[in-house]
Parts: structure tokens; sequence; C-alpha cells
């Protein structure tokens, strides 16, 4: 009983500080609309930035592919025992090519990607320097490794450099990770100063994109395409669970640093592989995604377009992408902003602590490529009225 009465003590205090959350009662999804309780919305909370996760065509035609290959539902091991279908080694090398990299290793989640290549890289002897705003994922991968770390300011390069340069020669090796694009703020890392950094010090580069992927560069490589840096970044990580609209993640890097991963990765190592036919897809969506060039200019004007419009209203939206966030401070400002924006049609999920720091709480704006102004015009006046 006490440990029931400390659990229901501590659920009641999410609940008087507006964290509480609970599962949403999603009925079905179709499009842009997505049935919540029995009500249609539009889907505004989702990282199917491209749509492909909507695109019934693409669907049915991978519907019949599996009628004639029938790849299985289930790999029923790790890859490094029965696991390893040939469906990978397609995946990676289709990869690779796309990136112009010596090899590509393909993870169950971008969670399994951020837990374990750090852990794996490092020891004792290393030490790990992350943007203070990375990725939850990121942050469980610096708790599980040996290496001590330390968080830079969020994109402040000179108080990174400023730690670069007093590490002096305490290290063997020296590993700065960060994301490209900030999922809660939308903003973007100077990817220019990043490898400046890297390669003034000796020190080894991550780079998740996962919110990148699929919405920066001509072939859809993330801002790593756009600033041409895609061969100065150590390791690139990306998903396929945002807007390759399927499941797992992925890394880019070496040969010799993927032979490496595959024996020291507890994350890739000690996993039941994915399931065939979620590659078979992953590799149909990731060879589309790459000619969707226009796609990719039409959701970054949209985004652009909704910013101006609410920066004009005086509200507080960080950022510069498709990720429109809406800074109203207080989980309770939030959770009633949400409320009424759901009342007039739209899904626009709160974002509060410890998501994102105290007294930052916000809505949070995912556009996709397959929206048009017209679907959103009423959301400067509805949020800033």
């Amino acid at each position: 009983m006490q440990f029931q009465e400390r659990i229901r003590g501590e659920l009641d205090e999410l609940k008087r500080h507006s964290r509480y959350r609970e599962l949403p009662d999603i009925t079905g999804r179709s499009g842009n609309g997505i049935s919540l309780s029995g009500n249609t919305l539009l889907n505004l909370s989702s990282n199917d930035y491209l749509g492909l996760g909507d695109d019934s065509g693409m669907l049915a035609g991978y519907m019949d592919t599996l009628a004639e290959r029938a790849y299985a539902m289930t790999s029923s091991s790790s890859r490094l025992l029965t696991g390893n279908h040939p469906l990978y080694d397609r995946l990676e090398e289709a990869l690779a090519a796309l990136y112009q990299r010596e090899a590509a290793l393909v993870f169950n989640s971008g969670y399994h990607a951020n837990i374990g290549i750090i852990p794996a890289l490092t020891n004792r002897h290393d030490l790990v320097l992350s943007d203070r705003l990375n990725h939850a994922s990121i942050i469980d991968g610096l708790r599980i490794a040996e290496a001590p770390y330390q968080r830079y300011r969020h994109r402040d390069y000179d108080h990174l450099e400023e730690l670069l340069a007093g590490a002096g020669e305490r290290y063997r090796q020296i590993v700065i990770v960060s994301e490209s694009l900030f999922s809660m703020d939308g903003d973007l890392a100077d990817l220019h100063r990043l490898v400046e950094l890297k390669k003034r010090y000796g020190a080894l580069l991550v780079l998740d994109e996962a919110h990148g992927v699929g919405v920066f560069g001509d072939r859809g490589l993330g801002l790593c395409e756009t600033a041409g840096v895609v061969q100065d970044v150590d390791i690139i990580t990306g998903t396929f669970g945002k807007a390759l609209a399927s499941t797992g993640a992925y890394a880019v890097m070496s040969a010799l640093c993927r032979e490496y991963l595959i024996n020291t990765m507890r994350s890739f190592i000690f996993t039941t592989a994915l399931p065939p036919v979620v590659l078979g897809w992953s590799l149909l969506t990731l060879e589309r995604q790459s000619t969707m060039v226009s796609e990719r200019r039409d959701l970054l004007k949209l985004a652009s377009r909704l910013r101006q419009e609410l920066t004009g209203r005086g509200l507080d939206v960080p950022g510069e992408s498709h990720i429109v966030p809406v800074v109203t401070g207080g989980n309770d400002k939030a959770v009633s902003l949400a409320s009424k924006l759901r009342d007039a049609g739209f899904l626009c999920l709160p974002v509060r602590p410890p998501t994102v720091p105290e007294k930052s709480a916000r809505i949070r704006i995912s556009l996709r490529s397959t929206l048009k102004w017209e679907d959103i015009s009423r959301l400067p006046e509805l949020i800033g009225g």
C-alpha cells in the first residue's frame, strides 16, 4: 500500500501543476485529419512532414508487392543471430549511396540509436559535450555512458569552444553531439561552426538529423546537406519514424565505425531485429522522399508564413523551420490554449516541462507539406485572440 499511495500522490502532484498526461483516444486517421474521441480535427501534432504516411496509393502498391514477395511480419531474432534479412543490406546500401558515405547502420528506433552510439564509442577517458537542449534520448545516452559529459549553452558555440579549449590534453577523445533541428524550438544548429570546432580541436562530431531528414536538402538528407557538410560530420543519425513514415532509425559513418558499433553497441546487439515488412517499406519511402523537392519547398514556405503571422501578433514564436512553437510560459496557459484550438477543430498538443525548460510551456504546431494556407489561416487569430 505504501507504494500505491506514493505514486498516487505523485500523480496528483502532476495534475496540480498541469503536467499530467493521458493517452489520446485516437479512433482514425485520414489525410490531414485525425479522429479523436469521435471528433475529426486537423492534425497539427504529427511528424509525418511529407504526408507519406497517408499516401494511400503508395501503400496500396506496397501491399501488392507483399502479396508477391511475402515479406515476414517478424524477424524473430537479433541481427547478429538470424534476424539479418537481406533487406537490411539493401537499405543500408541505399542510405550509404544517398549520403555518399562509406557505410550505414539501421537501428530499431532513434531512441535505440541515441542511447547506444555514445556509450559504445566512449569510456571514462573521454569527454562528451552536448547541446543543453538536445533530445531526451541523447541525454539518456549520456547518462548510460561511462564518459563524463558537459552540456554547453544552447547554440552557444563560444561556450562550446571554451569547454573544448579547457579540456586540454586530459581526454583520449572529445565527442560533440548536437541535434541539427531542435524539435521543441524549431531552431537550427550552426553546422558550419560545429564542423569548424570539431576540426580545430580534433573532436568527433555526432549529429542527430531526426527532424531535418526529409525536410531539408535537395535529396532530403537534412541540414547537413543544405550546409554542405555531409562529408564533414563523423556520424549522422536520422529516423524513419518521422518524415520517412516508417519505423526505425539509421546512422551513416565510416565502414570502420560501423564495424565497431556492430561489436560494441548494446542497444543494437541485444534487441530483436526489425521485421522485413518494415524494412521493405522503409526502402520505398526513402527512395520516394529523395525526389520530393517541391514538397519540401512548399512546407518551409508555409511555415515561414505562419511564423510571420504569429510573430506579427506579438507572440513568442522561436525557430525557423516547419516546427512552429508558440511559447505560453505557464502550463495552464498551454493546456487551455490547446483546448481552445481543439474546440475550433485543430489538434495542437501542449508541451510542458520536463520536455521543455521550466516556465516555457508551449503549443507546438507541426506542419506537413500536404497542408495549404487555407487549412491553417485561422490559427493566428485563434492563438493571438
